[in-house]
């Protein structure tokens, strides 16, 4: 938080207690917003007429839409450590939480989502803002803050953790998040496809899409704490997403994916109880505005899907003009190659409500309409054919839009949410016929052309290149995109699109250069690591085209794949995860790169060499002293590491099952090895999140306020002072990270006011300042850890 944010902040808590506190204790307990009147007539009197809530259940659904949304927190599934950290929280964090009382209010136990697999998500009664600033919960606070930062817990919104799962996600699986940013369920994905943790690169991958290019930064910072070769971030609309190609045994074929989750930009009137200001904003003309987009979107996305393959729909409105109307349209023009899946035995304990089939039209002025012929010709721009329902009675049967599920905040403490699950069982029907904009293609060799016609019922039909595999015509393309593509295929070089072929808004992305096959940066690598021949090194990639290397990141084949065939149409903003950085003096001890936390349980199964097994009080000493001397270790770890030269190596502890009562997960860090000392290189939140894993308390409760802040600005004054080799594009997410996440509603995991609060030991402070300060060990140790971000 800088300086300004600082003086804001405190001339707001003067003006608060200079009106009286803010609105008192029950204010705060309610979110801090006494000033919005939670009342819309024109909401209630359009839900009302519509009948989306049982009879019976108004009073309680109003209820509930004026209480805070209760704070949900979900445990990162694939990582090995989830159980060890639900143990932690069931038998440490929550048990303080017993009979405590907070502003006059009790704390209710935190309980799990009776729908959420193997009790991996849970909810308190604790709004955030509470959480946030409750002096009784700062220990829990600091320990959801840290974990979140390590990617081990997502603080999600309950129904937002719905989508994934239905989707079914297997780990071979090709993947498309059409909008993803904030990217918390583009994460859920994410572990799915890593529900094997002994398999380093699963076969499938996601791709994450979204059209505002600073809320892909903040998408990038939220995969990244999950560190998986399988990820790619881009930066596209997504009502015309690109066709990318694929080299499937030496042959161009048009990718199609076996799940998209298409989570569509909406009215968001399901998020009332988080996004308070919805009360004062609401109208029904925000939905008759963001209809046509929503179904331009999922259209977009049922033409990119796999025959076979699942689409999930899904908003956070409960409005049937965004949802049932763009299923049911979508539906019609599919002319039976789509189908609503039956997943009303999915996620058992989920209380549902079915799809509704009846609905009407109501413009913002509170004028109703039933039918597109009652439709004034003034109106006939702000309504169209497809809001209304199918007056054919067969075919609205056919249609089985009960199949979609409606999620109503007073069924159990959620917000509002809609979701429907699209099976494709043959191509589009438009995909069939040679398009419009066909004699178009020379002028325009790496764009993938999207235009849209208006059908005879008025439904917005996307015409786009040949795409299906039976289409002959796409052979012309694939020749048309190879000459574009094929030198910069030669030299392995995946840059930004060019200017003219696609207008880049945003950063100008640095290239992706894949490491050539006779690479000589590669071999002192392999030697020195002892890699296995199985290591997959033309996956290695770079983000510089000149100079020297100094970090090298890993991507999946499937990912690379995609990358060399497609950087004439995609804008990527990130991909890969660092497994090396460059030392400057490593060449002396035989290899020039040191190992990158964040790779390493990728790395890890094909490295043979440098590696320590400790016991776990060897990591207790690692973790919590800076530079601890081989004579602190145990005897077995000082005979290993006697003949074995400086330089990188790796630290692994692997549980003692006759030993219940000690950490039963396995670690693996990276560390250095010197001439008289052993040291780990491992982020501060990480470093704590072993710890409390083991047992050791790292809470230390905060200082007073004025001092707190004036160590923040010391800090932030001394970091500004110093430079940091091999920027890549994590130097251009910092900066919009720190202004976005006040503004996404989902709340995100980095944030600089919650970080500086957070104060623990002594000796894990000093031990975090030593590691962005390692150039002073470089004399003593004959190392460079300059680039150490850890």
């Amino acid at each position: 938080m800088g300086r300004r944010a600082r003086d804001r902040r405190r001339q707001q808590q003067q003006q608060r207690q200079e009106r009286g506190g803010g609105g008192g204790d029950q204010a705060d307990w309610a979110g801090g917003y006494p000033e919005i009147v939670k009342e819309n007539e024109l909401f209630e009197r359009y839900y009302r007429e519509l009948g989306i809530v049982p009879a019976g259940e108004w009073d309680a659904f109003m209820a509930a839409l004026r209480e805070p949304l209760p704070a949900t927190l979900r445990i990162t599934g694939y990582r090995s450590h989830a159980k060890e950290i639900l143990h932690c929280l069931k038998e440490k964090y929550f048990k303080e939480l017993q009979d405590l009382e907070v502003d006059g209010q009790k704390v209710e136990m935190p309980q799990s989502l009776s729908w959420y697999p193997e009790e991996l998500a849970w909810h308190t009664n604790l709004s955030r803002k509470i959480l946030r600033k409750s002096p009784q919960l700062e220990k829990f606070h600091q320990f959801l803050v840290s974990e979140t930062e390590c990617g081990n817990i997502s603080r999600q919104e309950a129904v937002s953790m719905i989508p994934p799962l239905l989707l079914d996600v297997n780990p071979h699986h090709k993947i498309l998040d059409m909008c993803a940013a904030p990217g918390s369920k583009t994460a859920q994905l994410i572990e799915m496809l890593h529900a094997d943790m002994n398999v380093p690169f699963p076969k499938g991958f996601v791709i994450a899409n979204d059209v505002d290019n600073k809320r892909c930064y903040l998408l990038v910072h939220q995969a990244k704490r999950l560190n998986s070769p399988c990820i790619m971030v881009v930066n596209h609309d997504a009502s015309s997403i690109p066709n990318l190609q694929i080299d499937v045994d030496g042959r161009k074929e048009i990718l199609f994916y076996d799940r998209i989750l298409c989570d569509v930009p909406c009215s968001g009137d399901g998020t009332m109880r988080k996004n308070i200001d919805v009360w004062k904003k609401w109208t029904t003309q925000n939905s008759l505005q963001l209809h046509g987009l929503q179904l331009r979107i999922a259209t977009r996305g049922v033409e990119q899907l796999a025959e076979g393959g699942r689409m999930v729909y899904s908003t956070c409105s409960l409005n049937p003009i965004e949802n049932e109307a763009v299923i049911a349209s979508l539906l019609e023009k599919s002319q039976g190659a789509l189908e609503l899946a039956d997943v009303s035995s999915e996620l058992p304990g989920l209380k549902r409500m079915p799809g509704i089939t009846n609905w009407k039209v109501m413009l913002k002025d509170g004028q109703w309409f039933e039918e597109w012929k009652d439709v004034p010709s003034n109106r006939q721009t702000q309504i169209r054919p497809t809001m209304f329902p199918i007056k054919d009675k067969e075919k609205l049967k056919a249609m089985n839009l009960e199949r979609c599920l409606r999620i109503l905040p007073h069924h159990q403490n959620t917000g509002g949410f809609f979701v429907a699950v699209l099976i494709k069982k043959s191509p589009m029907p438009w995909n069939k016929r040679q398009p419009k904009v066909y004699q178009k293609l020379p002028q325009r060799t790496g764009d993938t052309e999207v235009t849209a016609a208006n059908t005879d019922n008025g439904c917005e039909c996307i015409n786009e290149e040949p795409t299906l595999p039976e289409n002959q015509e796409s052979k012309k393309i694939e020749e048309l995109q190879d000459s574009d593509t094929e030198q910069s295929k030669k030299e392995q070089v995946c840059g930004p699109p060019p200017s003219k072929k696609m207008k880049l808004f945003g950063f100008k992305e640095d290239p992706f250069v894949f490491l050539p096959e006779d690479d000589p940066l590669f071999l002192p690598i392999q030697n020195f690591y002892a890699l296995d021949p199985s290591f997959p090194k033309m996956n290695l990639l770079t983000r510089t085209q000149e100079g020297k290397k100094r970090q090298l990141y890993m991507v999946s084949k499937e990912l690379r794949n995609v990358l060399l065939n497609n950087s004439e149409k995609m804008k990527v903003i990130n991909t890969g995860i660092k497994v090396w950085s460059r030392n400057s003096d490593g060449e002396q001890f035989g290899c020039a790169f040191r190992l990158a936390q964040e790779g390493i349980y990728t790395l890890y199964p094909f490295i043979h060499a440098r590696i320590i097994n400790v016991c776990i009080e060897d990591v207790k000493i690692l973790l919590t002293q800076e530079n601890p001397f081989l004579s602190k270790f145990s005897s077995e770890t000082q005979k290993k590491v006697k003949d074995m030269a400086m330089g990188s190596i790796v630290l692994k502890y692997d549980p003692d099952p006759e030993k219940p009562d000690d950490l039963q997960c396995p670690i693996v860090l990276c560390g250095w090895q010197g001439k008289t000392s052993l040291r780990a290189f491992v982020p501060k939140n990480e470093r704590l999140h072993y710890l409390r894993m083991m047992g050791v308390e790292v809470f230390k409760a905060k200082r007073k306020e004025e001092e707190s802040e004036s160590k923040t600005e010391e800090e932030v004054q001394r970091r500004l002072t110093q430079t940091e080799e091999g920027m890549d594009v994590e130097d251009k997410e910092h900066d919009l990270i720190t202004k976005m996440e006040a503004e996404i509603g989902e709340e995100s995991s980095h944030s600089p006011v919650e970080s500086s609060a957070m104060e623990v030991e002594n000796k894990i402070e000093d031990l975090d300042q030593s590691s962005k300060n390692a150039n002073s060990h470089a004399s003593q140790e004959s190392k460079d850890t300059s680039n150490v971000k850890d």
